[in-house]
């Protein structure tokens, strides 16, 4: 659809994508609920698009909700159907990088928590709407690590593969209705997401890095054009295609990434403890 038509909510607004997100939204004539955890970074932010000759008020609102939690994804459903949403975008996400034995349980919960079983919950609770309209979009903003596993982000990529699957499935589920389904597949962007190591890992390895304007003109893109999927970059594009032929021909093709990483550390539980619980709190560092 065109945006003009378009009223959108935006998770993780107010992360350096999303604001990016936001603003191009907004500019090309879309109404758009910014979602985030926290209500007066999302006022202030919603007060920069509908200040003197910007985007009238009625077209920029927000909503504040720990999308880990599922009574907030219940509240925020309410408020998504009471503001006309037929679009949904998600763009909310924590990072994850560094060696599997150096990361904890705790952080491998709140990455699968955040970055996929959120999105699904929040779609299965927004699809009897969006359902009931004459045209509805959901947008999953992934990465390209969604087709392309690298060392050292076994846990993200293991979030974005999930949420890929899911788009395509639920694609392909729903496609005798009115509702689309699509994948977003950004590249490294250059944005507070990305921690020093992550910088100089992507240094090191000469990965390209974009701007968060550059993937907020691609989300634009594939609103209006609809189509299933798009990734973002070359040889990103290009990897994505060879991976998904055949993935083990570019195993070797890593072997300055495996070099490059951090030294490990070990956090995970030791023989015969247990793990902890699982709990849904979003890390205070969400974007895509």
């Amino acid at each position: 659809m065109k945006a003009r038509e378009a009223r959108v909510v935006l998770t993780g607004a107010s992360g350096g994508i999303g604001r990016a997100m936001a603003r191009t939204l907004v500019d090309s004539g879309a109404a758009v609920m910014l979602v985030g955890r926290t209500m007066p970074t999302l006022a202030a932010l919603a007060r920069e698009f509908s200040g003197p000759a910007q985007a009238p008020f009625d077209r920029v609102g927000c909503h504040a909700a720990d999308l880990c939690d599922p009574a907030a994804i219940d509240h925020l459903r309410e408020a998504a159907v009471a503001w006309g949403a037929n679009v949904v975008v998600h763009s909310a996400g924590v990072p994850s990088f560094g060696r599997l034995e150096s990361l904890s349980a705790a952080d491998i919960q709140r990455t699968l928590g955040t970055n996929l079983l959120a999105p699904i919950l929040l779609t299965q609770a927004l699809l009897p709407h969006l359902r009931g309209l004459a045209r509805a979009q959901v947008i999953c903003v992934g990465s390209a690590l969604g087709r392309i596993g690298l060392p050292g982000f076994s846990v993200y990529s293991a979030s974005k593969f999930g949420l890929r699957g899911f788009a395509e499935a639920l694609r392909r589920e729903l496609a005798d209705s009115a509702v689309r389904v699509q994948y977003l597949g950004p590249r490294s962007t250059r944005t507070g997401f990305n921690s020093a190591d992550v910088d100089a890992y992507n240094q090191a390895t000469g990965t390209a890095v974009d701007s968060p304007h550059t993937v907020a003109l691609a989300l634009l893109d594939l609103l209006e054009s609809e189509a299933a999927e798009r990734f973002l970059g070359f040889p990103e594009k290009l990897a994505v295609r060879l991976n998904g032929l055949a993935p083990s021909l570019l195993d070797g093709a890593f072997d300055k990434h495996r070099s490059n990483l951090p030294a490990a550390t070990t956090n995970a539980p030791s023989l015969g403890q247990p793990l902890p619980p699982i709990t849904f709190t979003a890390s205070s560092r969400t974007e895509s």
